[in-house]
């Protein structure tokens, strides 16, 4: 009952949720009682193996191509299905990012497997393993039974705490991608949103508008600032076109995790909440009381975010 996991770099640095989906796979393997493999792909990612090799797991197959230098579905998807089958992987697993939720559903396509999203942890043991996911915007937690004899997931990396270094490095073998035919897409470019701020799913703190702030995000982004946070938003702040999809948070947007996170003019939809309910700390700042997002915060303020903030940011300035 091999597990094989994706993990992620981009222009050959890794990303930390590779670290997460890694310890989703050690915890799998423990409770199957199989191997964990793990699979980097990508073009001049050497630097990027080694770094990650160190934090265990059997085997670490490197796919190191010219054609798999940029993420694109097609010729990922055929490297990973191929590399399951020579490896007798029972369970394909990544990280619920962008490419893990468009990567996953064409692997298991291929692999003619069942699959199971944001996948929580997991329940019972050896070929009983069942894949613990939220529904209905996190308000049910199903157990799924995947009955395929190959089972395909994506975990939520903010429910796994990142893989430690491991006592000893998994075995580094090089592995060609098994590719035939031309691909039906081509890479052309990317336009990356460069922030001097932290990346939204992987910062400490997050400060996240919403429809309270009118299209005035300047506040929340000085008091993001001020604390080294990243700035996030609700689905309507961001379909009003305030602010780049890129930041929001949500069902519908990025699952984060901070260990604080600020909620400033947002009402608390359950579609929001099912983004950032993880959060070790909320604080949420809005006008109407009965908001919903006082139900899930920690601490509350009821009060005007355009006078709440500034004063938030200059105690924080004044304490250091």
């Amino acid at each position: 009952m091999n597990v094989l996991i994706i993990a992620e770099q981009q222009g050959g640095t890794l990303k930390k949720v590779s670290f997460n989906a890694l310890a989703a796979g050690l915890a799998l393997a423990q409770k199957t009682g199989g191997e964990l493999r793990v699979a980097l792909l990508g073009s001049g990612i050497s630097t990027a193996a080694e770094e990650l090799r160190a934090h265990g797991g059997k085997v670490l197959h490197v796919l190191d191509a010219p054609e798999l230098k940029d993420y694109l579905a097609e010729p990922y998807a055929q490297a990973v299905s191929s590399l399951a089958k020579a490896v007798g992987a029972t369970y394909v697993g990544a990280a619920a990012t962008a490419m893990g939720k468009d990567l996953l559903p064409r692997v298991a396509a291929r692999l003619g497997a069942g699959m199971a999203s944001d996948v929580l942890g997991f329940t019972g043991s050896g070929a009983s393993v069942h894949f613990s996911r939220p529904m209905w915007a996190g308000n049910v937690l199903a157990d799924v039974e995947i009955a395929t004899p190959v089972k395909v997931f994506t975990a939520r990396a903010t429910e796994f705490a990142a893989a430690p270094k491991a006592q000893a490095p998994a075995e580094l073998k090089a592995e060609a991608p098994q590719l035939t035919g031309k691909p039906k897409t081509r890479f052309v470019e990317l336009k990356a949103l460069k922030s001097a701020r932290p990346e939204l799913t992987e910062a400490r703190v997050v400060i996240s508008g919403g429809r309270g702030t009118k299209g005035d995000f300047k506040p929340v982004e000085a008091l993001a600032d001020e604390l080294h946070a990243a700035v996030g938003a609700s689905r309507a702040a961001v379909d009003a076109g305030w602010i780049p999809n890129d930041y929001q948070v949500g069902q519908t947007g990025k699952v984060v995790a901070p260990e604080l996170y600020v909620a400033a003019g947002i009402s608390g939809a359950i579609q929001h909440l099912a983004g950032m309910k993880g959060s070790k700390v909320i604080v949420a700042v809005n006008t109407n009381a009965e908001a919903p997002i006082f139900q899930v915060a920690d601490y509350g303020l009821v009060g005007d975010l355009f006078k709440v903030l500034p004063e938030l940011q200059a105690a924080i300035k004044a304490g250091k």
